[in-house]
């Protein structure tokens, strides 16, 4: 299969306010993107792709001159792949709070003319489907061929169905979850403590010390990686594996493990914002579309008029199968036309990201038949306009 090839990400400006479910409003406000593929003539093959906690709107390709920024699901998008880039007009929106060029906490607010910081306004999953949407009205798109994302992303696809039902046809949820479970929760409560009580953090407004409360971002990292692979993939890849010949009897790294979460962390800090960190796990642990109809999923999902591709991991134990299949069921309950695959792969929650060729054949099948519903539509046009 090719590669993309090189792109390049474009910035789009908002002067409208945007309310936020907070009932902040964010003004003068800027998306960063990429789009991959060609938009038809009638705007019918458009995909978007939203990305998860640490990941951006670079999702396919690389950038000139780089040769290691490679996009995240570069092995998902592209020429041939499962979301095929020859067919699909695929955009990748990089969401608010963001540190990859969205407006975020690192940018200058206008009202202080000072970094945002911490006073940077805390966004909902909702909140960013907003922003696309607002995103999609300036490309021209009322209607995206399918909504698709993993983990995070996955909430704002099942977002996108309830939100705007009428301008998704297809949504695809992988790896994710209606609502965090009180272990998550605890897990990123837990992240955030990390950060918050760095003595860099200096209350969110670090921008202004010229430092970085990397410590706090390191163990943060670390505490959100473990999460990330299952019991056994770790097994398999570290075991209890020494670096040295014996143990050490102090404090430092002894177990191959240790090393590679402390290789993780450090490389983490090293590119990401803290303050960015705080808002993306505020977002997951917010996220329940059922609160507002009494912890009835069937009843949020009730609205929804998409057609559905779900995909769970067995050894995924952050957004187990059981969570999948909560929402397949809200679905058969509304009589909603679903696809549902279980793929037993030891990579736990990282296994969305992986190539599985099971995964992926399930991914490719889904999408060459929207593709063939697109050709039909497109057939039927052109037989009506001769």
């Amino acid at each position: 299969m090719r590669s993309i090839g090189v792109v390049v990400p474009q910035s789009m400006h908002f002067s409208q306010p945007l309310p936020l479910q907070s009932g902040a409003l964010l003004a003068n406000y800027t998306l960063v993107y990429e789009t991959y593929g060609e938009l038809n003539a009638d705007k019918t093959n458009a995909v978007l792709v939203c990305h998860a906690l640490n990941a951006s709107h670079h999702v396919a390709g690389s950038y000139e001159g780089q040769p290691k920024s490679t996009g995240w699901w570069d092995n998902m998008v592209g020429p041939g792949k499962p979301l095929d880039t020859d067919r699909f007009f695929v955009i990748g929106v990089n969401n608010l709070g963001s540190c990859f060029g969205s407006t975020g906490p690192m940018h200058t607010n206008p009202a202080t003319g000072k970094p945002y910081g911490a006073s940077f306004p805390v966004v909902t999953v909702e909140d960013w489907v907003h922003a696309q949407a607002r995103l999609a009205d300036q490309l021209g798109i009322h209607q995206f061929a399918a909504v698709m994302g993993g983990s995070l992303g996955g909430m704002q696809a099942l977002s996108w169905s309830m939100l705007y039902p009428d301008r998704i046809a297809n949504c695809l949820v992988v790896a994710s979850t209606p609502k965090l479970s009180a272990q998550n929760i605890a897990f990123n409560d837990v992240a955030r403590q990390a950060i918050l009580t760095d003595p860099d953090f200096h209350d969110g407004d670090y921008y202004a010390h010229g430092v970085v409360p990397r410590n706090g971002l390191r163990v943060a990292r670390m505490i959100g990686h473990i999460t990330y692979l299952s019991d056994d993939d770790m097994a398999e890849k570290f075991g209890r594996d020494l670096r040295g010949t014996d143990y050490q009897f102090n404090y430092g790294v002894d177990f191959e493990i240790e090393s590679y979460l402390r290789y993780q962390g450090d490389k983490f800090s090293e590119y990401f914002d803290a303050n960015t960190y705080l808002l993306i796990t505020k977002a997951l642990d917010y996220f329940d579309p059922a609160r507002a109809f009494n912890g009835d999923l069937a009843a949020a999902l009730a609205n929804t008029q998409a057609e559905f591709l779900l995909v769970s991991f067995t050894t995924d134990w952050r957004f187990a199968p059981e969570r999948s299949r909560e929402i397949v069921q809200a679905l058969v309950r509304n009589d909603r036309r679903l696809t549902y695959a279980e793929i037993d792969a030891p990579h736990g929650h990282d296994a969305f990201l992986l190539d599985d060729h099971r995964y992926m054949n399930v991914v490719r099948t889904y999408y060459e038949k929207i593709w063939g519903r697109i050709t039909v539509r497109q057939g039927d046009l052109h037989r009506k306009a001769a």
